[in-house]
């Protein structure tokens, strides 16, 4: 997975940014965004609200299926107005806002003695529930390999030991994660 530049970073962060005060403040989505390079891109991305350090919102596409400029649009607008676990934002939390976006690998197979904290995301599917951790959340709250996996489980709406059936599937993926917070000055 190619890294991104830091122009690229800071266009996607803005794009995010735009994105949230245009769904917050307007009720709607910007009306033009990127379809060349990087954001022509087909790739799976998780945006990060965070609102005087607090979580605010995530909302994420794993499989690739529009193009990145498209996604993130959408995934920082729904991550504003639609995370089932937090009230829509209202436009006085704007000046306190920050912005994480993560973008995804492709999703491998992975046994659970493979996974490394901090490196991998996790992605346990059960049947029709399928629950998703991105590699940050492991580190933010000091998670155990078990505990990464219990967490993700409990996510699906899973029993903490359904990674252990037979019929489980376990896939990890890595994230190319930048914020606006890398850039002192904003973006």
């Amino acid at each position: 997975m190619p890294s991104l530049s830091e122009a690229d970073q800071r266009a996607a962060l803005q794009l995010a940014r735009t994105a949230v005060v245009d769904a917050v403040s307007h009720r709607k989505l910007p009306d033009v965004f990127p379809r060349e390079g990087v954001f022509a891109e087909c790739r799976g991305v998780f945006v990060t609200l965070h609102v005087r350090n607090r979580l605010q919102g995530c909302i994420g596409v794993i499989e690739a299926k529009e193009p990145l400029g498209e996604a993130i649009i959408r995934c920082a607008a729904s991550a504003a107005l639609e995370d089932p676990r937090f009230a829509p934002m209202k436009p006085d939390q704007l000046a306190d806002l920050s912005i994480e976006i993560s973008l995804l690998s492709a999703m491998e197979p992975i046994f659970p003695e493979s996974i490394e904290i901090g490196r991998h995301g996790l992605l346990v599917r059960l049947h029709a529930q399928r629950g998703l951790l991105l590699p940050q959340v492991a580190i933010e709250h000091r998670l155990t390999r078990e505990q990464f996996l219990e967490e993700t489980c409990h996510k699906a709406g899973l029993p903490r030991e359904a990674w252990r059936d037979p019929e489980a599937h376990l896939f990890g993926f890595t994230c190319e994660v930048f914020s606006e917070s890398s850039y002192r000055g904003g973006v």
